[in-house]
Parts: C-alpha cells; structure tokens; sequence
C-alpha cells in the first residue's frame, strides 16, 4: 500500500524533492518538526474552512471533517517528539510555498473551489512525497513516524483530487492541474533563503 501511493504520487508531481533539500532537512531537524507541527496545524485549519463554506455537500462534509481530525492528531504526535527531543515551538516565517500555489485560485465558484481542492491535493501529495524522500535518512523513531503518515496523506491527496474532480468539467481540471502543477514544480526546485518544510533547497550563501 505505501508502496503504491509513493508511486502513484511521484508519477502525479512533477518533480521529486530536490537531493539538496534533503541535505538541508537532515541538518535542520528542529526547524523540521517545528515547521512540520505548523503544517498540520494548516492542513487542519484549510478543511475547517472547506467546511464552513461549502455546507450542502456531505461527501465534502464528511471527507473534510475526517481529515481535520487527522490532521490535528498528527500535530499532536509531532509536538509529542518535539517534546522528547527537547525542541520548543519557535517563531517561523512561513514558506512562499502554499502562497505562490494559492495565488493562482480563481476568485468566482465553482472555479475558486476547484482550485482550493487542488492547491490542497498537491500539498498533500508534496508533503506524502517528501516523508517517503525523509524517512530512509532519519533515526528509527522519525522514520517509523513518517511512513506511518503515508497511508493517510495518500488517501487526503486522493480525497481532494476527487472533490476536484466532482466541481470541475474534465477539460477544466486537466488544464488548471498542469497550471498548479507547474508553479509547484518552480516552488520546489528554485532555491529559497530559508529552510521549511515545504521549502525549494536553501541557496548557498556563503559566497
């Protein structure tokens, strides 16, 4: 199943994490976790939100609910490592990842909620992309925690792409999938001046 999800979501994005991004995750660890835990928080706050907006849908309703409460179980799991490990929480300015994806969405419906389900889709899948990338390098209690979060950021990816798909006409979605997907791809591999989560590679400035 991990298996499955992995590759069906490297053959969804455009580009796998960048290695240098890796290096600089590996020699960030705190910044990780931290930025990790405001992630989910995110990721928790964006389906309240669906929610609140888009009320008449149940299938909506109920995917989005399920995922909130996943979401902020996880927060909770990372914020426990943090604990252990004796990492506080931090200020972060945030990365101009999810920005740079959301100031594409259109602003008139359906077409602003086809693209929100979108920019959420390819999040998820990044962030399914980058615990699979993450695990093999990390000690045994982060690994066995990032690819237990596989399955269920799998199945949010997939819950968005089919919500997206449900608003949007076929020749709609394919069209502003290769938009978000292109700006992502750009997202990913320029280089940004801060490590995060969902950065490009840190530029090396020490020339």
């Amino acid at each position: 199943m991990k298996e499955t999800i992995v590759a069906e979501i490297s053959d969804f994005l455009l580009c796998p994490t960048p290695e240098s991004w890796l290096e600089g995750a590996l020699s960030n660890i705190s910044i990780l976790l931290i930025d990790h835990a405001n992630c989910e928080k995110k990721a928790a706050s964006t389906a309240l939100n669906l929610i609140y907006r888009y009320d008449r849908d149940s299938e909506l309703l109920y995917k989005m609910s399920k995922l909130a409460r996943e979401e902020l179980r996880h927060f909770e799991q990372v914020v426990e490592i943090m604990e252990r490990r004796g990492v506080g929480f931090e200020p972060l300015t945030a990365s101009r990842y999810a920005a740079g994806l959301r100031v594409h969405i259109r602003t008139f419906e359906p077409a602003r909620l086809v693209d929100t389900l979108i920019v959420g889709a390819i999040i998820e899948a990044r962030s399914c992309e980058r615990f699979a990338a993450l695990a093999p390098h990390l000690d045994v209690e982060l690994e066995t925690f990032y690819l237990s979060l596989l399955r269920s950021e799998g199945r949010h990816y997939r819950d968005y792409l089919r919500l997206a798909e449900k608003y949007a006409g076929e020749d709609d979605l394919d069209n502003r999938l290769q938009l978000f997907l292109e700006a992502e791809r750009k997202l990913i591999t320029d280089p940004d001046t801060e490590f995060r989560f969902h950065s490009g590679p840190v530029a090396d400035r020490s020339g």
